[in-house]
């Protein structure tokens, strides 16, 4: 069992890793296309790899699946919830929109209990809560942090908890390559309506840009834009796989801890594509957020040796 846990926690890793790769692709592109073209895009390129994928794992026929509303429901809420995740990206800072996001931990402890009945070891609230005080050190709230947008990176984080607690029910009987090929059909057909009602409605031009990035008429995109949102397929390819393999191994209350992990990564990347130096405040509470998962792991771990 000790095993399972501790693969969940590597694949979370690695999959918020690989992840975090799509976040300056599609703020670099936020300013000029709209965000169901960007989805739309990724999820064309990601629709080959990932039927491969299944073809090697379980076969096309898993597809046909009897859980297909639940799989169905899972992939509507994770399509709801990086469409406003990706619409806070193009109008707050970096940092901000992934600090926001990183709630998504705590609502996941929250919604263990009542939702699939797993135990909330005090370790694990103690864990969750050391991050968010570093998610907070790291934010340093000022006034821009309180722009309206904010409101859509929680509202991620909610439906993005909810969704992997269905991922943890769906684990006894669906493969995660399953439910990542339910997840990207998902958004390349919620993208295609969501885009074709705007196209009709012409809702016009808007000063706000989160709304301009999900109004905007679509474009044909320049070589270097159109890579940028392909290789954003491959990215998320993997870090679906990934993300759904972890929830499906080990308890939700222990793996949420590690989602954490993923504000590391913001900070280098700003540096690497944005030339940001990391500011003293981001390199302690990284530290605060690795203490939380490291004494989380081994808090469970020991548990488990006791008993």
């Amino acid at each position: 069992m000790h095993n399972r846990i501790l693969a969940g926690v590597v694949s979370l890793c690695l999959g918020i890793m690989i992840f975090s790769l799509q976040d300056p692709l599609i703020k670099a592109v936020s300013g000029r296309y709209p965000v169901m073209e960007v989805m739309a895009i990724r999820s064309v390129v990601a629709l080959p790899i990932l039927l491969l994928i299944v073809h090697r794992d379980v076969g096309l026929a898993a597809l046909v699946s009897r859980s297909f509303g639940l799989l169905t429901l899972r992939a509507l809420t994770l399509f709801s919830s990086y469409t406003a995740y990706y619409l806070a990206l193009a109008a707050l800072p970096m940092a901000n929109a992934i600090a926001l996001y990183f709630m998504a931990p705590l609502f996941i402890m929250v919604l263990a209990g009542p939702y699939l009945g797993e135990r909330v070891s005090w370790q694990s609230f103690a864990a969750v809560s050391v991050g968010l005080v570093g998610v907070l050190v790291m934010l340093r709230p000022g006034g821009d942090v309180f722009e309206w947008a904010a409101l859509l990176s929680l509202l991620s984080a909610g439906l993005y908890g909810f969704a992997q607690m269905t991922a943890r029910k769906l684990g006894t009987t669906e493969s995660p390559t399953v439910m990542s090929f339910y997840q990207n059909g998902i958004y390349l057909l919620g993208a295609l309506v969501t885009a074709g009602i705007f196209a009709v409605s012409t809702p016009g031009d808007f000063a706000h840009p989160s709304l301009r990035f999900l109004t905007r008429s679509w474009v044909w995109p320049d070589t270097g834009d159109f890579l940028m949102m392909a290789s954003c397929g491959v990215i998320a390819s993997a870090g679906m796989i990934l993300l759904s393999q972890a929830y499906r191994l080990a308890p939700a209350n222990i793996v949420a801890t590690f989602e954490y992990s993923g504000i590391l990564w913001t900070p280098l990347w700003g540096f690497l594509f944005f030339a940001e130096v990391p500011h003293a405040a981001t390199i302690f509470g990284a530290a605060l957020i690795v203490g939380a998962g490291i004494f989380a792991l081994n808090g469970r771990a020991g548990g488990r040796v006791a008993a």
